[in-house]
C-alpha cells in the first residue's frame, strides 16, 4: 500500500473533497497517512478567500520541498500535489515559485488524480488540469462514500453566478451547478448506512439549488432537504453556505416544519450599509435582509443566525461601519465570523479607489468582533440548565468524555459519554464555558422557548 496525506484548507467543501480524493484513491493503493513524513503522495488542498490562507500554502510548500530532498537523498520519492481554489487561481506562480510540486489539480478536475499520478509515473513530466467539468466531476467520484465519524458534508452545489466584487470563488469554481436529486439521495444513503446521522448539503450558493428532480423538472433545496429527510438513519439536516437572495419561501418554510431541519442558519450579509452592498454586487439590501431575517424567526422562532461580514471594504465610511453595527445589534447572532477586507488578485474590488488604511480595518474589526462575541456569549448563556439533545461526534479530551453538537451547533463535552458516540441523547447543560457548553444526561429533551427574542 502507499501513503496518501491531505492538508486541507479553508471551508467545509474542500473538506467535502478532501475526502472525496482520500475515496478516489483508495482503489489506486493509497491508504491514509497521519501526517506527511509518513506519506507518498501529500495534496494540499487549498483556499483562495483570504491572502493568509494563501500564504500557508507557500510556506507549506517550502517544508515540503526540503521532506522530498531529504527522500531523495535516501533514494525514495515523494509526489507533491496542490488542489484547489489556489491552484485553480495561481497555477503557473505556483509552479514558478516552487519547483517540487508535480501535480496541479483545481476543484472541479480532482476526478481526474489517477490519470495524473499515471502521467507521472510514465514519465511525461509535471501534471496540471485546470478545466471546470464539475458535471463529469461528480459522474466520476465512487458512489459510496466513507465516513468518518456520525456527521457528514454532502456537496449538493457548485459555482457561483453573483460576482460579488470582492469574490473569487466564480473564477476558481465556475458557474453555478446543481447535482441530480438521485445521485445525491444515493450518497446520502451510503452515508446512511456507514453509520451518519448528520448531513450538511454544502454549496457555495447552497439555496440556489436546482437540481434534476426523479420527475424531470428542476427542484428547490427545500424539495431535496424533505426528501432526504425520510432517509432511514439520518436524524439530522444543515445546509450552508447560503445566500439572502435564495431565501425563498418554500425553503423558509421547510425550516418551520422539517424536525430534522436543524435550527440554525448561516446566512451572510457582509455589511449593513446599503452603499457597501451595491459595491459589493451583494444584490440585496440591508432592509431586504432584515425583513428575510423575520420571515425565517416567524417560521422557526428557536433559530440560531450566523452570518459572514467583511469590514473595510473599499470606500467604507465610518457611517457605513457603524451601520452595520447596528445591523448585527438589531437582529442579534448566535455567531458570526467577521474579516477585514483583503484584496484578491483579479477580483473588480482589488482595483477600486477608497481602499480602507490597514490600521482603520484593524480597529473596525476589533470593535466589530468585539460585539459578536458579547452576543454569542449571550447566546450560549440562555443554554444554561437547558435540556438539549446531542449528537455525540469524537472523544473528548479527558477519559470517557465525548464531544457532541446541539442543534445550534454549540459543542458540547460530556463525561461519561464515550460509548456513546453516533447516537443522540438527551443532555441537561450545566455549565456555559468559553467556546463550548458542558453537559449532563437528562431525559426527556426540552428544546429552550423563543430562543429568538433579543
Amino acid at each position: 500500500m502507499k501513503k496518501l496525506y491531505i492538508e486541507t484548507y479553508g471551508c467545509q467543501m474542500n473538506v467535502y473533497d478532501s475526502e472525496r480524493i482520500a475515496d478516489l484513491l483508495a482503489p489506486f493503493g493509497y491508504a491514509p497517512a497521519a501526517r506527511a513524513e509518513d506519506a507518498d503522495l501529500v495534496i494540499l488542498n487549498t483556499c483562495h478567500i483570504r491572502e493568509k490562507a494563501t500564504e500557508k500554502v507557500y510556506s507549506e510548500l517550502g517544508k515540503l520541498k526540503l521532506l522530498k530532498s531529504r527522500r531523495a537523498e535516501a533514494g525514495e520519492s515523494l509526489l507533491i500535489g496542490v488542489a484547489g481554489c489556489v491552484a485553480q487561481a495561481e497555477g503557473a506562480e505556483i509552479l514558478a515559485r516552487q519547483s517540487a510540486v508535480d501535480i496541479l489539480v483545481g476543484p472541479q478536475s480532482y476526478h481526474r488524480l489517477p490519470e495524473l499520478i499515471a502521467r507521472l509515473a510514465r514519465g511525461e513530466g509535471k501534471s496540471v488540469q485546470l478545466d471546470f467539468p464539475a458535471d463529469e466531476k461528480f459522474d466520476s467520484l465512487p458512489e459510496t462514500r466513507t465516513a468518518a465519524g456520525p456527521a457528514a458534508f454532502l456537496t449538493i452545489q457548485e459555482g457561483c453566478d453573483k460576482f460579488c466584487t470582492f469574490c473569487v470563488v466564480p473564477y476558481t469554481r465556475g458557474a453555478e451547478f446543481s447535482r441530480p436529486v438521485v445521485r445525491i439521495e444515493a450518497e446520502a444513503r451510503s452515508l446512511a448506512d456507514n453509520g451518519v446521522r448528520e448531513v450538511t448539503l454544502l454549496g457555495q450558493n447552497v439555496n440556489a439549488y436546482r437540481g434534476e428532480g426523479p420527475d424531470g423538472e428542476a427542484w428547490t433545496l427545500a424539495m431535496l432537504i424533505r426528501r432526504l429527510a425520510q432517509i432511514p438513519g439520518i436524524a439530522r439536516l444543515r445546509y450552508t453556505t447560503s445566500h439572502p437572495r435564495d431565501m425563498g419561501a418554500d425553503l423558509i418554510a421547510v425550516h418551520g416544519d422539517e424536525p430534522k431541519l436543524m435550527p440554525y442558519l448561516h446566512l451572510p450579509v457582509q455589511s449593513g450599509s446599503d452603499s457597501v452592498l451595491k459595491v459589493m454586487n451583494r444584490g440585496h439590501t440591508r432592509d431586504a435582509y432584515l425583513r428575510i431575517v423575520d420571515r425565517i424567526r416567524s417560521a422557526q422562532p428557536k433559530l440560531a443566525l450566523s452570518s459572514d461580514f467583511i469590514v473595510g471594504f473599499p470606500g467604507e465610511s465610518d457611517s457605513d461601519f457603524e451601520a452595520t453595527l447596528d445591523l448585527v445589534r438589531q437582529v442579534g447572532f448566535a455567531q458570526a465570523f467577521s474579516f477585514k477586507y483583503s484584496a484578491r488578485p483579479g477580483t473588480p474590488a482589488a482595483s477600486m479607489a477608497k481602499q480602507v488604511p490597514e490600521n482603520v480595518k484593524l480597529e473596525r474589526l476589533h470593535v466589530l468582533q468585539e460585539l459578536i462575541v458579547s452576543q454569542s456569549r449571550e447566546f450560549s448563556r440562555r443554554m444554561q440548565d437547558c435540556v438539549l439533545p446531542v449528537l455525540f461526534e469524537k472523544p473528548g479530551r479527558l477519559p470517557g468524555q465525548a464531544v457532541g453538537r446541539s442543534p445550534f451547533l454549540q459543542p458540547v463535552h460530556v463525561d461519561g459519554a464515550a460509548s456513546y458516540i453516533g447516537e443522540i441523547h438527551n443532555v441537561r447543560i450545566s455549565k456555559v464555558l468559553p467556546n463550548s457548553l458542558h453537559g449532563e444526561f437528562l431525559r426527556p429533551a426540552v428544546l429552550p422557548a423563543e430562543l429568538a427574542a433579543h
